[in-house]
């Protein structure tokens, strides 16, 4: 099988490029071949030009249609898997696909099909305006994106999507990582029998060593939205407990003067990625907005750590609750709640090793890299029906 991976990479390296790259080696490491139409927004918004450019690719980019065009003919791929198309390839290019005859299956990473700026948040909470009134108008409204080009042009973008039916008519599987935004997509208007829950994968080892941990981990970017403020004041109120945070920060100011328990790594990987889980009691997140499926609570399930996380969005179902709950769960935004899911555990070790082994068996059930490869090649093979396509 022939796959053609279409996305535009975002100004930095993100999750949504790890899940690209990901998918590739998954594909390649199974026999089929892989062939990829990137485009970069890295550099494209450092002036005023520049973004004037992206306001009106997003809209439709002839560059990126004509990409996508050239790429059908040459490569002839038997599918396309759909990542982000803005700014520089655009919705417009799916038509392309359409006049080739050649399916497509849109992976669902964050909730930019109905809400432009994909969070679904607004002032640090979650905000379903754009879903409950049907349209985008909301965004530039409230001015989510705090920049008036930036919003509008967020908004316009995406309805010349709705109303031109880009996404609803010239895609023909949605691929969503959690069922949360399945129901949300559905709940816009998205017909029901287009979509496929295929969560993110990561590779499961076969075994891991329990170690009892020294400190309290957070992994991701450190940022408000986040909700590593409060994480901080927690920390602040429990000098006992270590807190350790790894992730790049933006803004040095932005937490203020932090407490002595409180030590930030930085942006670390590979083995000291590894170590820094392996060494910790537990993790902890406590983003204020949905998120679409946060990699750290499978990072560390790999090494039998348990999660404690909001109780909204892909949280609530990835980590679970009563007997097949792979961490705890606390009340989004509540301080006083994560202060007493965290203490509980940080008390209770045997609690953490229960919790933690559950953690790494959902994993190897659920998202190690063969069962998803399984489940997407499930969904490619139904979508071609094509009798000389290699199961392997």
């Amino acid at each position: 099988m022939k796959i053609l991976l279409v996305h535009n990479d975002y100004g930095k390296y993100s999750g949504e490029e790890a899940v690209v790259d990901r998918m590739a080696a998954m594909w390649t490491s199974h026999g089929h071949e892989v062939v990829q139409l990137r485009q970069s927004t890295a550099g494209s918004r450092e002036n005023l030009i520049g973004k004037i450019h992206g306001f009106c690719a997003g809209l439709y980019c002839p560059s990126g249609v004509k990409a996508m065009r050239e790429v059908l003919q040459r490569e002839k791929p038997d599918v396309v898997n759909v990542h982000n198309l803005y700014p520089f390839i655009s919705p417009a290019a799916l038509f392309e696909c359409k006049k080739a005859g050649i399916p497509v299956v849109m992976t669902v990473h964050n909730f930019r099909l109905i809400c432009p700026t994909g969070l679904f948040m607004r002032d640090g909470r979650p905000c379903e305006l754009c879903l409950q009134k049907g349209n985008e108008w909301g965004c530039v409204r409230y001015n989510c994106e705090h920049s008036l080009l930036k919003s509008v042009g967020y908004a316009a973008r995406n309805a010349v999507a709705r109303l031109t039916g880009s996404y609803r008519d010239r895609v023909d599987k949605f691929a969503c990582i959690t069922d949360f935004q399945r129901k949300k997509l559905i709940q816009a208007g998205f017909s029901t029998d287009k979509f496929e829950v295929i969560p993110n994968a990561i590779d499961a080892p076969g075994s891991y060593e329990p170690i009892n941990g020294k400190y309290v981990a957070y992994c991701g970017r450190l940022s408000r939205e986040k909700g590593v403020d409060i994480i901080i004041e927690v920390a602040r109120r429990h000098p006992e407990i270590e807190f350790r945070l790894a992730g790049a920060l933006r803004d040095k100011n932005q937490f203020g003067m932090l407490p002595g328990n409180v030590l930030l790594v930085g942006y670390i990987s590979g083995n000291k990625l590894a170590e820094f889980y392996k060494n910790a009691a537990f993790c902890v997140m406590a983003s204020r907005w949905y998120e679409g499926f946060p990699m750290s609570i499978l990072e560390a399930a790999q090494y039998g750590k348990p999660t404690v996380g909001p109780d909204h969005g892909g949280f609530t179902e990835i980590i679970g609750k009563g007997e097949k709950a792979i961490g705890k769960l606390f009340i989004p935004n509540d301080v006083v709640d994560l202060e007493r899911q965290i203490t509980a555990l940080w008390e209770h070790p045997e609690a953490v090793e229960k919790l933690g082994e559950k953690a790494f068996r959902k994993l190897q059930q659920e998202y190690s890299s063969e069962i998803v490869y399984k489940k997407w090649l499930e969904l490619m093979t139904g979508l071609l029906n094509k009798d000389d396509i290699i199961l392997k």
